[in-house]
């Protein structure tokens, strides 16, 4: 892991929204641990694994001899829940600022909520949306597939090195990985998947454009 103060550059940045730029635990809380009750799961083993996943995939891992075609139903009725329920949704620490300046530049916002999710949590959070968006409908597999992310950076037209992602999840970290991008994790979840740089929040990251256009992050 890189040391604090120090400059990242790139050409283009990939986004994680849920606990990157929005804060949406408390949701999350309260929908999955309902799930969890309904099933007989108990609600903090269950709060370990569904951060970064599409909530198939998390299904798939609660409940591992159940058939995928339940999880996909249940996890449409969950996408609803949670769109419906944006009480106490708000922006990551620094999120406002840190998305301002990246106005015009080159950057894409890949989550694993679908797009109406990711339209109701942003707007709630009162985040501009990029105008390249990969979402649930867009990829075949969940984080920490890289599929996500290399959708990303193939829209923006930049390769894998050009890239750098933010993340706050062991899912998304590897996602990220995989990708070969670098990333820097957001959040006291990050720090423990070996991000390339780790900040607590984003107002630890300041956005600066070089002459050639590349974007320098100045994190720390």
């Amino acid at each position: 892991m890189l040391s604090p103060s120090t400059v990242v550059p790139a050409r283009a940045l990939l986004l994680d929204m849920d606990g990157t730029l929005v804060n949406s635990d408390a949701v999350v809380e309260r929908c999955w641990r309902r799930w969890a009750a309904a099933h007989g799961l108990d609600g903090d083993a269950v709060m370990k694994v569904v951060h970064g996943r599409q909530g198939y995939a998390t299904m798939a891992v609660l409940l591992p001899d159940r058939p995928m075609a339940e999880n996909h139903a249940d996890n449409a009725r969950m996408l609803a829940e949670e769109t419906a329920d944006v009480d106490g949704v708000v922006p990551v620490e620094g999120a406002p600022a840190f998305m301002a300046a990246l106005q015009g530049r080159p950057h894409a916002l890949v989550t694993s909520a679908d797009d109406a999710l990711a339209r109701a949590r942003m707007g709630a959070a009162r985040l501009p949306l990029p105008a390249v968006m990969v979402t649930a409908e867009s990829v075949s597999a969940s984080k920490p597939d890289p599929e996500g992310f290399l959708k990303g950076a193939a829209e923006l037209g930049f390769g894998p090195e050009d890239c750098v992602v933010f993340e706050d999840s062991e899912v998304g970290i590897a996602a990220a990985k995989a990708a070969g991008m670098r990333v820097v994790g957001v959040g006291p979840r990050a720090a423990a998947h070996e991000p390339t740089v780790h900040v607590d929040t984003l107002a630890e990251v300041r956005v600066e454009v070089a002459a050639d256009g590349a974007l320098l992050l100045h994190v720390g």
